[in-house]
């Protein structure tokens, strides 16, 4: 679906005069979109102001994942939230509740955090959970993307940002990247190269919702802007809104 330019507005202020937008990312395995989005904030690339305030994890305290060490190392907070220490969901879910509250974030960014979130604590933050998915939503929810893919004899595949609701993996589209399939694709290779659109379309995301503000409602009609804006059709990888004439050039 192309997007009406009236739907896409950059924003008022230059990136240095906007107010900071206070992320808190949520993982539970390597962490390499958190560590891109870190890469584009440190590096300065994004069209928006950003702060990376934690970077939170799940599982056991005994074996921290890979992701939340390298945040560690790189003097970003970090915490570990261990389900097995709590007797019931609703524990460790009020626990990652008190530690993503303590940083007062504006938005929560899961990164590969495999844990099923609760209708109650979606809910909770309404609106201001985001997720990035390795399939075109809405085809392909769940797990398997790429294999579902191929098997389907699908043309196109890529990944998907989209609003957490109490639907796995459907809530309402914010933006996508897409990719040709290849002939010799196999579900290894497909990965891969869709993982290096997401390092490009996660940060690039936030960088738009930074703009154009976070409401408190996942209905996308609530929200500023058009849902399924494009990498590289509608914005560039800094988060930047490509007028008309850049937008005819892709």
């Amino acid at each position: 679906m192309s997007v009406n330019e009236t739907e896409l507005r950059s924003p008022e202020l230059r990136p240095e005069l906007q107010p900071e937008l206070q992320l808190v990312v949520l993982i539970s395995g390597r962490g390499s979109n958190a560590m891109a989005i870190l890469d584009a904030i440190e590096q300065q690339r994004l069209h928006a102001k950003i702060r990376l305030c934690a970077v939170i994890a799940d599982g056991s305290i005994e074996h921290p994942p890979a992701g939340l060490v390298g945040m560690a190392e790189r003097g970003i907070d970090t915490a570990q939230i261990d389900p097995g220490s709590h007797a019931s969901r609703a524990g460790f879910e009020q626990a990652l509740t008190e530690a993503i509250q303590s940083y007062r974030p504006d938005l929560i960014a899961l990164a590969g955090f495999m844990r099923v979130l609760s209708a109650d604590f979606v809910e909770r933050f309404a609106g201001r959970i985001v997720n990035i998915h390795p399939s075109l939503l809405p085809r392909y929810r769940g797990l398997n993307t790429h294999q579902r893919a191929i098997d389907a004899g699908d043309k196109m595949h890529g990944a998907s940002v989209h609003w957490v609701t109490a639907e796995l993996d459907g809530g309402p589209v914010i933006a996508r990247a897409e990719l040709s399939i290849q002939p010799d694709d196999t579900a290894d290779r497909l990965a891969a190269r869709v993982l290096t659109q997401e390092h490009r379309l996660y940060p690039a995301c936030l960088a738009l919702l930074a703009q154009n503000g976070v409401s408190n409602q996942h209905d996308s009609s609530s929200q500023p802007f058009a849902q399924n804006w494009l990498l590289d059709r509608d914005f560039d990888d800094t988060g930047r809104v490509l007028a008309a004439a850049d937008r005819a050039q892709h």
